[in-house]
C-alpha cells in the first residue's frame, strides 16, 4: 500500500513518543479502564478571582481603597497589566517561573513593577494572589470530585504552580478529595514533560495507561499522552459557572458498560 494507507511509515514522522511504548500483547488487548483521574488546577478545577476583586483587595491591603473609586481605574489598570505583560523582557522573565518559588516571585515582580498601581506594592499584590480564597472552585468541581471518591477512583492535581495548592483546597474543604498534588516546583519539571505526569501516576500507584488527564491546554495537558494516559481537553474559555467536568464521569460510565 502507498502513502494513503501509510503502513510504510517514515521513521520519526509518525513514531510514538519515546516516553511511551507498549508490547504486542498490550497493543492487541482491550484498552485498560480508567483507574485514576489527573486534573490540571488553574482554569480546570479552580479559577482565580475576578481581576477587579483582586485589585480591590490589593488596594484595601495597602491603604489605597480610594483609588479604586476613580473613573476608569479598573479598565486602565487591567489594560496596563496586559500591555506590560506583553513586553519582550517581561515575557522572557516568565519562562520557567513555575519551577521555583523565588523565580516565580522575581518574574512577577519584573512584571508588576511596570504597572503604576502595583509599583512599590508588589509584595502585597502577590500575597493577595496566593491567598487561600484568591482561587475558587468551579460549581461542578466538588460534585465531580466527590463522585470520583464515591467510585473509589483516586485523584491527583498535576499543575505548573509555584506554591502549594493545598491552601486553596483546604480553604474550600476539598483537600480530602485529592490524594496527591504534583507541582512543577517540587518535581523540577513543567507540563508537557513526561516526568510530571509519571510522578502523578507513581504517587497514585496506577499504570499510566489507566489514567485520565483533564485540563484546558492541549499543548501542556495533552502531554499526558506521551506516557500512555488518556487526555480530555476542556475548551480554553474563561468560565465562571460550571466548567463542564461532569463529562469526565460520562467517560467513566462508558468504561463500565
Amino acid at each position: 500500500m502507498g502513502i494513503r494507507g501509510y503502513p510504510c511509515r517514515v521513521r520519526g514522522l509518525y513514531d510514538t513518543p519515546a516516553a511511551y511504548r507498549i508490547d504486542e500483547a498490550q497493543a492487541a488487548a482491550p484498552v485498560p479502564p480508567v483507574e485514576a483521574v489527573l486534573f490540571d488546577f488553574s482554569n480546570t478545577l479552580f479559577r482565580m478571582i475576578d481581576a477587579r476583586m483582586w485589585l480591590r483587595r490589593v488596594a484595601a491591603a495597602t491603604g489605597r481603597a480610594a483609588e479604586t473609586e476613580r473613573e476608569d481605574f479598573f479598565e486602565d489598570t487591567i489594560a496596563q497589566i496586559e500591555q506590560t505583560g506583553a513586553l519582550p523582557e517581561v515575557a522572557a522573565a516568565q519562562a520557567g517561573r513555575d519551577l521555583d518559588p523565588r523565580r516565580h516571585w522575581e518574574a512577577t515582580f519584573e512584571w508588576w513593577r511596570r504597572v503604576d498601581f502595583l509599583r512599590g506594592r508588589e509584595r502585597a499584590a502577590y500575597e493577595q494572589l496566593s491567598a487561600p480564597d484568591a482561587w475558587v472552585p468551579y460549581a461542578d468541581t466538588e460534585p465531580v470530585l466527590r463522585e470520583l471518591a464515591r467510585r473509589g477512583l483516586p485523584v491527583a492535581i498535576v499543575s505548573d504552580f509555584a506554591w502549594d495548592l493545598g491552601v486553596h483546597l483546604k480553604h474550600f474543604g476539598l483537600d480530602d478529595l485529592v490524594a496527591a498534588r504534583i507541582l512543577s516546583y517540587e518535581v523540577g519539571a513543567e507540563k508537557p514533560s513526561p516526568e510530571i505526569f509519571r510522578a502523578a501516576c507513581d504517587r497514585l500507584g496506577v499504570d499510566p495507561r489507566a489514567a485520565l488527564m483533564v485540563g484546558d491546554n492541549p499543548a501542556r495537558d495533552g502531554g499526558a499522552a506521551s506516557i500512555g494516559a488518556r487526555a480530555y481537553i476542556l475548551p480554553a474559555e474563561q468560565r465562571t459557572g460550571e466548567r463542564g467536568l461532569r463529562h469526565v464521569l460520562g467517560f467513566l460510565d462508558r468504561d463500565e458498560d
